[in-house]
This record gives C-alpha cells, structure tokens and sequence, in this order.
C-alpha cells in the first residue's frame, strides 16, 4: 500500500504575506470607523481598497495560491457532473414531497394509536 506524504512548507515571506493581508484587513476595518465623520463615499472606498489589497496580497502567498487551485479544481469538477433533464427532477420532487405526506400520516396515525392506547386504555383518563 502506497503512502503519500504531504509536506507543508511555510517560509517566512509566505507567512508575513499572510500577517501583511490580516493586517491589511484589519486597517481597513478600522479605517471604515475612523472616516465614519468623512461621508460614506470615503468610508466604503478605503475598505474596498483595504480588502482588495489584503486578498491580493493573500492570493501571491502560498497558501493563496493552494487556495485558487483548489476552487479551479472543483470548478473543473463541477462541470462533469451530469445535472437531471427537467422531466426527472419534477418527478423526483413530487416523489419527494409524496413520500413526505405519507410519513406524515403515518406519524400521526402511530402517534394518535398510542396516545390512544397509552391514556384511554392503559391509564383509564379519558372517559
């Protein structure tokens, strides 16, 4: 049985790319609340500035970069799948939505027979 290791190789750029995007993050939090005096225009352009910077700076990183190839990998995957016609997937949704009325029924149809039984024929409350 073939093992495979992964091995994970953090260097001292990627992870100061990685505090420089927080921090990026973080100044713009603040800033949104520092300029709250200065109109919103000013406002939401220096947090947008501020999270676009920090996910460029993430995205050059190499965990950034692990990242976008895993979402290129599920793209790629979720383009083969093979989605049902319309046909097959109104059938299944009524199907669905039968099988759910009959357990429904046949929940509170068990549910009546034993509180039924329980409370009239065991316990003798209801007369």
């Amino acid at each position: 049985m073939a093992t495979s290791e992964v091995q994970t190789v953090n260097t001292g750029a990627d992870k100061a790319k990685l505090a420089g995007s927080v921090a990026l993050l973080l100044a713009g939090f603040v800033a949104f609340y520092l300029l709250s005096g200065k109109g919103a225009l000013a406002q939401w352009g220096v947090l947008l500035v501020a999270v676009a910077a920090a996910v460029g700076m993430f995205v050059v990183s190499e965990s950034g970069r692990q990242l976008v190839a895993f979402f290129r990998d599920a793209w790629r995957e979720t383009k083969k799948v093979v989605w049902p016609a319309r046909k097959e997937t109104i059938q299944m949704t009524a199907y669905v939505f039968v099988f759910v009325v009959v357990m429904a029924l046949f929940l509170w149809l068990t549910d009546k027979t034993v509180e039924w039984a329980f409370y009239d024929l065991i316990l003798g409350w209801r007369k």
